[in-house]
């Protein structure tokens, strides 16, 4: 029986992980200007991910990645917060329990990394992300963190870790 597998992200993942995250944003409507989607790293996570204070995972399902997200310091914030990032998942691995893993996953590996704070942004019509990250602490905020040139996004969060 295959199970669910988070592990970090390795250079032969990047076109696949790409694929997640376009696949997915062109479904939420997050294209065009002030959208992750058009970030550079998009097409090479491992290399972005790869350095100090990051860490980058994928889920694999049934032999397939299926999903990802990571970490990252938050771009023009406070030294000890970290900005969830990236976290997609294909319409397939969505209602399994999986995403609660991967940001578990995610949650851990800020802590390791002396993370005191988790900043996200997000789109208010992602409402399974919403509250997914409600059962787990985030904290609605009224305006955005940083500087992370995501400026089409209308949902902020922060958790204190």
């Amino acid at each position: 029986m295959n199970t669910a597998v988070i592990r970090a992200i390795k250079v032969s993942d990047n076109p696949v992980v790409e694929t997640i995250i376009k696949k997915v944003m062109t479904e939420y409507d997050c294209v065009g200007e002030g959208y992750s989607i058009n970030d550079p790293e998009v097409s090479d996570m491992f290399g972005t991910y790869n350095k100090s204070g990051s860490a980058f995972f994928v889920l694999e399902y049934e032999g397939k990645v299926i999903g990802c997200a990571g970490i990252a310091p938050l771009s023009y914030g406070d030294s000890d917060t970290c900005e969830l990032r990236k976290m997609y998942f294909l319409s397939d691995a969505r209602g399994l329990g999986l995403g609660q893993k991967m940001l578990s996953t995610c949650l851990t590996a800020a802590k390791k990394l002396k993370y005191k704070k988790c900043y996200l942004e997000t789109v208010d019509r992602m409402n399974r992300a919403k509250k997914l990250y409600l059962k787990n602490g985030f904290e609605p905020l009224s305006s955005n963190m940083g500087q992370t040139g995501h400026s089409s996004c209308d949902s902020f969060y922060c958790k204190e870790l």
